[in-house]
């Protein structure tokens, strides 16, 4: 029985069995992979088939799954350093097998693992095979290179362009801490330099092409938001982005630009809206998308247990009227036994800074380190009757002490 054969019935195998070679699809931890496929989460057992004709050509792969995406990914090696996995990746590219790699970035603090079956070696191909007699054949990469191939499609064929625009180059936005090694989840304003015009607004530690500002200078503006630090505003050339690689912040890697954003945590005085925290109607009661950015806030306490904070309660207008709290049950993000008062706009916003108080002492924070401020509609960001009233109900933070 010749070697191809024998690989073309485990394949075949594989297909029909599905979970023969499997192995449980792991969380991935926080840190740089550089992955080659991306699989839906009820088809782990196609990423499990892909993993082991990797493996079958020679090469260390592996695959996780990652809850924020919802996916299985399958990746060849796992780092804890941007730059060497982008390294890794321009090298993966180079081969056949994956020109469109890349590398898929998970968000938290990164503890360097050693020794586990994250930390992947890197990529060799099989030596050459031998066969049933033990004589050399064609190398094993050749061999099966008859099989079906499975089709990646992740990311758009690579291509290098003579002349390197944002229009025709991928940018990586890098939110990092290096103070104690966190990959940090936040937002970048894409912004209009010349007219000072918000363009666009993205999602950081991912690969874009950001748009196009039309303008006679040609330069874009950065602007990063992350809760809990402070925002970084960084510049680039639309049209001529490799003179701008002499910046300290940006990095070409391959033809990917890497533009890196290191944050740090707010300081005494600043004051920081908690934008992302939504409040139902009337209530002093938290809609459950709220918990993302309350569990940042949570992270930054934890953090420093020198930080104090004051939380400033703001809504929009002045009224009186009825105000839902927590009941028994102490449940912040649900009506369901809500207790029903009275009240004027400032106990509202009063109300709301305290249930986040609440929520914090809940998870651990002592009281003594938050205080609260009322405010009611006192201080709107827009007319109470504008399209975008509803952003003058908020809390703001405001750092005491760090």
């Amino acid at each position: 029985m010749n070697n191809l054969f024998k690989f073309t019935l485990i394949l075949g195998l594989m297909c029909i069995w599905g979970k023969v070679f499997s192995q449980d699809s792991k969380e991935l931890s926080p840190g740089y992979y550089v992955v080659v496929g991306a699989y839906a989460k009820s088809r782990e057992n196609i990423a499990q088939n892909y993993v082991e004709v990797l493996r079958l050509k020679g090469y260390n792969a592996t695959y996780g799954f990652n809850s924020s995406r919802n996916l299985h990914f399958v990746y060849l090696q796992y780092f804890d350093n941007l730059k060497e996995s982008l390294q890794e990746m321009k090298h993966a590219r180079s081969q056949p097998d994956f020109s469109e790699a890349w590398v898929r970035v998970v968000t938290g603090d990164i503890i360097p693992i050693v020794g586990s079956a994250i930390s992947v070696q890197p990529v060799v191909p099989l030596q050459e095979a031998k066969d049933d007699a033990g004589t050399n054949q064609r190398p094993a990469k050749e061999q099966v290179s008859e099989v079906p191939e499975i089709v990646v499609a992740d990311n758009p064929e690579i291509v290098q362009y003579p002349v390197m625009t944002l229009g025709n180059t991928e940018v990586f936005l890098s939110l990092y801490n290096a103070r104690n090694n966190r990959i940090v989840a936040g937002e970048v304003e894409v912004v209009d330099t010349d007219r000072s015009k918000l363009l666009t607004k993205v999602k950081g530690n991912e690969y874009l092409i950001l748009p196009d500002p039309k303008s006679k200078s040609g330069q874009i503006t950065l602007i990063c938001n992350a809760f809990g630090y402070r925002k970084i505003q960084e510049e680039i050339n639309y049209p001529l982005p490799l003179a701008d690689t002499v910046k300290s912040y940006i990095d070409l890697m391959g033809t990917t630009l890497v533009i890196n954003f290191d944050l740090v945590r707010y300081h005494k005085g600043d004051i920081a809206t908690l934008f992302n925290v939504y409040f139902y109607n009337d209530a002093a009661l938290m809609l459950p998308e709220s918990k993302y950015e309350l569990n940042s806030l949570l992270q930054l306490m934890n953090e420093n247990q020198n930080y104090r904070i004051r939380l400033h309660g703001h809504t929009n207008g002045s009224y009186t009227g009825k105000i839902l709290t927590t009941g028994e049950n102490k449940n912040f993000f649900s009506l369901d036994g809500a207790r029903q008062g009275m009240g004027s706009a400032k106990d509202l916003s009063r109300s709301r800074a305290e249930v986040i108080r609440e929520y914090l002492a809940s998870n651990g924070v002592n009281p003594s380190r938050v205080e609260v401020k009322a405010w009611g509609g006192k201080r709107p960001l827009y007319d109470k009757n504008s399209a975008n009233a509803r952003k003058n109900v908020r809390v703001d933070v405001e750092i005491l002490a760090e």
